[in-house]
């Protein structure tokens, strides 16, 4: 978990590099804010997201009923031959909620992926960008955070694909670094206190 000072660096210089940066304390805290940010009724694609999972924001908006699911929309498609139909649904939603995998106490925001469906929702796509961080993901600088991806995320990540999908395991085959966002407000950073995701 980071120490309360990388926490605060980290927040200065993500608010400084165009990133909205929320502090709770614990999952609870974290869902009840992303509620509050996410109105009733908006569309909404829920990234793979094991932090997501974990505060119970992916089941909320996806079978309450209180939120248009993007999920749910491309669940009813057929993967085969409306490929191209499910690539635009979630490359470019009013909302996307997901996490990182590393935030730089310089204000950097990095993500790993297989598919790389998240990403065009992240990097420009989406218009609301809703990241759930767990503090224990706060490194000190992008190497370290590369490190952390290679070194502690894709081994879990890879046991989760297992059990999830059945495929021999996961693999970092996209990268993107947010460097720092020019559309104000348009993504918002919640770090909890707790370790939570991978």
């Amino acid at each position: 978990m980071a120490e309360d000072g990388a926490i605060e660096t980290a927040v200065k210089a993500l608010n400084a590099n165009g990133f909205s940066t929320i502090v709770v304390e614990n999952g609870n805290a974290a869902k009840a804010k992303a509620l509050e940010l996410i109105p009733k009724g908006a569309e909404v694609f829920t990234a793979t997201s094991a932090t997501a999972d974990a505060i119970g924001l992916t089941k909320e908006i996806n079978e309450s009923g209180s939120y248009d699911s993007v999920r749910n929309k491309m669940h009813k498609l057929d993967r085969n031959t409306q490929k191209k139909e499910m690539a635009m649904l979630a490359g470019a939603p009013t909302w996307v909620v997901g996490s990182v995998h590393a935030l730089t106490e310089d204000g950097k925001a990095l993500i790993a992926s297989a598919s790389g469906s998240q990403l065009p929702a992240y990097s420009y796509g989406a218009q609301h960008v809703l990241w759930i961080v767990g503090a224990q993901k706060i490194v000190k600088n992008t190497e370290e955070g590369m490190r952390r991806i290679y070194e502690y995320t894709l081994p879990l990540e890879s046991e989760r694909a297992k059990k999830a999908y059945g495929v021999p395991g996961s693999f970092v085959c996209k990268l993107l670094t947010m460097n720092k966002e020019i559309v104000p407000e348009r993504i918002t950073v919640i770090i909890v206190k707790e370790v939570l995701g991978f």
